[in-house]
């Protein structure tokens, strides 16, 4: 298993979110590969998007999104709940996919529907912050048999308080998968 290449993520932000459908998100712990396929994203196409964190400016938490992509930007949300994403498009831009919710393929005990539970599945937390998704530590890659599968497009999850951004489709599932968090 290879980490997908820099230059897959270097491209536009809904792109990206839909193309990791299918995708296999890994992070090795211990020396055990814990594995799941990716079955739901969201698009956080950058400061003018009213509902991505880059919105209110760089800051100490959101420095990581301003960065190269192919990086993961990892923060806490109700003071409890980690969340995964994947930095986008070029160096300053601030984009970002959010990973919603994972299927199971090895080694993951518990739920991975919802970005937090799935983050707890895969052991991932704020350290995780900034890592370069194209080590052999926590990565993303093809799997090795693709299956076909429909996407449907829906808005995001929890972002009302962004006005018209809330409406917007860059919710991306995968059709009729059992641990999309919120068909």
């Amino acid at each position: 298993m290879r980490p997908l290449p820099r230059r897959f993520y270097d491209r536009d932000t809904r792109t990206v979110a839909q193309e990791l459908l299918g995708m296999h998100l890994v992070h090795v712990v211990r020396g055990v590969a814990r594995i799941g396929r990716i079955v739901e994203t969201e698009a956080y196409l950058g400061p003018h998007d009213l509902a991505a964190h880059s919105a209110r400016g760089r800051t100490a938490r959101t420095a990581v999104m301003f960065g190269p992509p192919g990086h993961a930007y990892v923060y806490l949300i109700y003071g409890r709940y980690h969340c995964f994403n994947v930095v986008t498009e070029a160096e300053g831009h601030a984009s970002a996919v959010l990973v919603r919710a994972l299927e199971p393929v090895q080694h993951l005990a518990g739920r991975c529907s919802g970005p937090g539970l799935l983050c707890e599945a895969l052991a991932l937390d704020r350290r995780h912050s900034g890592h370069d998704l194209l080590s052999a530590e926590l990565y993303i890659t093809r799997p090795a048999a693709r299956r076909e599968f429909a996407i449907v497009r829906r808005p995001r999850i929890g972002v009302d308080y962004a006005g018209a951004w809330a409406r917007r489709l860059l919710r991306f599932y995968i059709k009729g998968n059992a641990q999309v968090s919120r068909p």
